[in-house]
């Protein structure tokens, strides 16, 4: 068996190597023949300590990821998320692989927003308005302004004081950002991106203009919410897989007669993205089991190489 540990996955992750791994695993997601099973969610001993079990199979590979969040982690100076990928030897059911993922899952989320966005956001989409100062939303900024010239980033947070945190450490970047009301920001923004633990909207639907790209990165589990209802009548709505998106992602909220597109479909050319400029377009990002498959046989290629 090879086992990659975290401290190797880390220093090999990057926006790059995430992108394209998840931009194949999306398309794959979509075709037939491709296995996702449901996921399981459970906690540890203490109730407030979860973790969740994804499991999938593909032509070329089968295999899980086990991805905890662990809150209290805080106080000991460790991150509250963590994740190990397995893969399969499939020639006789043995673990072929296992893949330390911690920080190479925080890059394989953020390019599923970013494969979306370059899919679906305006060309010439600028304003970001992102919704958490958290771990995760600096991937996310950090990912879509690779496929988007972004010349402004409206920080939306809970604590004004992680916010404006987060705003100043882009800035130092080269970001120009700066911290915003959920409001202004979003009447400003041309693509809205949510990263939280959330369990009700965070803004109004009235709010977003004609034209504006919408993702929600944070509902992975039954009762998260991020956005609100009445903004999927009228716009375009996608995801990565429609039965895991309605189960325990965003649209979970939606009428069970929503159309869903699956993003992997607009990738392979099966189905249209974005219809016109004035569109609203909603991706919902589950996150999917294929998606760890295919980054992690990516860090393997990388090692192997």
């Amino acid at each position: 068996m090879k086992y990659v540990p975290e401290e190797v996955t880390a220093k090999l992750a990057s926006h790059e190597l995430a992108f394209d791994a998840v931009r194949a695993a999306l398309i794959a997601a979509a075709e037939q023949g491709t296995a996702t099973f449901p996921v399981l969610q459970a906690h540890g001993s203490n109730p407030d300590d979860f973790y969740a079990v994804k499991a999938s199979a593909v032509a070329s590979l089968a295999g899980m990821k086990v991805g905890s969040y662990w809150p209290g982690n805080d106080a000991l100076g460790v991150p509250r998320h963590s994740s190990i990928i397995l893969l399969f030897d499939q020639t006789c059911g043995r673990i072929g692989a296992a893949v330390e993922a911690g920080r190479l899952n925080a890059f394989r989320t953020a390019a599923a927003d970013a494969v979306a966005a370059d899919a679906l956001a305006r060309p010439d989409a600028t304003t970001l308005a992102i919704f958490g100062a958290g771990h995760q939303a600096e991937f996310e900024v950090r990912a879509l302004a690779r496929v988007r010239e972004l010349t402004r980033v409206l920080v939306v947070a809970r604590d004004s004081g992680k916010g404006a945190a987060f705003a100043a450490a882009l800035c130092e970047e080269g970001i120009r950002a700066e911290a915003a009301e959920p409001e202004a920001a979003c009447r400003a923004a041309d693509i809205i991106v949510t990263a939280t633990p959330a369990t009700a909207p965070l803004f109004d639907a009235a709010w977003v203009r004609p034209g504006t790209h919408v993702a929600s990165m944070g509902s992975d589990a039954v009762g998260k919410q991020e956005l609100p209802p009445a903004l999927f009548e009228g716009a375009h709505l996608f995801c990565d897989l429609a039965s895991q998106s309605r189960k325990i992602g965003e649209f979970q909220h939606a009428e069970p007669a929503t159309e869903l597109t699956a993003i992997g479909d607009v990738l392979a050319g099966r189905a249209p993205g974005r219809r016109s400029a004035e569109d609203i377009t909603v991706f919902d990002s589950s996150g999917l089991s294929v998606q760890d498959l295919f980054i992690a046989r990516a860090v393997l290629d990388l090692l192997q190489a």
